[in-house]
């Protein structure tokens, strides 16, 4: 497999990710709203976190999401995968902690896109791992700011409104569910343009 180089845009990126975000609004409520409800129920909230992870990556396709997809069987089928690859997550990143917090923030940043790529393309999850370093490459202020900007935005959104008499918490919670949308949304256009940098064939370009 060979990865090319394809730098992020901020600015379309963003956009694209916004537009996603509330086109599907409702699916990524509802979707959300069986996680909460059934996240607390053992084993059957590891399916419902990968369903919630497939639901990411077919807006990333722009596919239609299906919420009830959530409790599909198929979701169940890599979960040893899932397991070994968040645990091997949890080692790297708690390891960077220990080197003064940095070394953390940069390697989840460059680990963060290891579930999808072991879901959507099923390679192993130290292969994943390796995948969602090397398309990460260069990428991870462009990643980190795009983070930043919109959960400052929900923060600052549902701050301002929370200050309206009367109604202002209930105007911040609805404001709060349509920019989580828009988060998932953004996640799911930067890992849609990290995604374009895979070539099935050749070598893997450094």
């Amino acid at each position: 497999m060979e990865i090319i180089t394809k730098k992020l845009n901020f600015t379309e990126t963003l956009t694209d990710g916004v537009k996603s975000g509330i086109a599907n609004f409702f699916p990524l409520f509802l979707t959300t709203l069986l996680y909460i409800i059934t996240c607390w129920i053992p084993y059957l909230n590891v399916g419902t976190t990968v369903g919630f992870y497939r639901a990411i990556l077919k807006i990333s396709k722009g596919e239609s999401v299906d919420p009830v997809a959530i409790f599909n069987k198929e979701n169940f089928n890599q979960i040893g995968d899932v397991f070994l690859l968040l645990g091997l997550m949890s080692m790297g990143i708690t390891i960077g902690l220990c080197f003064m917090i940095l070394p953390a923030i940069v390697i989840s940043i460059a680990w963060g896109y290891a579930i999808y790529i072991l879901i959507d393309r099923k390679e192993t999850p130290t292969k994943a791992l390796t995948l969602s370093y090397k398309i990460t490459l260069g990428e991870k202020w462009t990643i980190f700011f795009l983070n930043l900007v919109v959960v400052l935005c929900i923060g600052l959104i549902a701050w301002i409104l929370s200050l309206i008499p009367a109604v202002g918490s209930i105007l911040a919670f609805l404001a709060s569910l349509v920019m989580a949308a828009i988060y998932i949304g953004v996640e799911a256009s930067i890992y849609k343009r990290l995604s374009e940098k895979f070539i099935e064939e050749g070598e893997v370009k450094e």
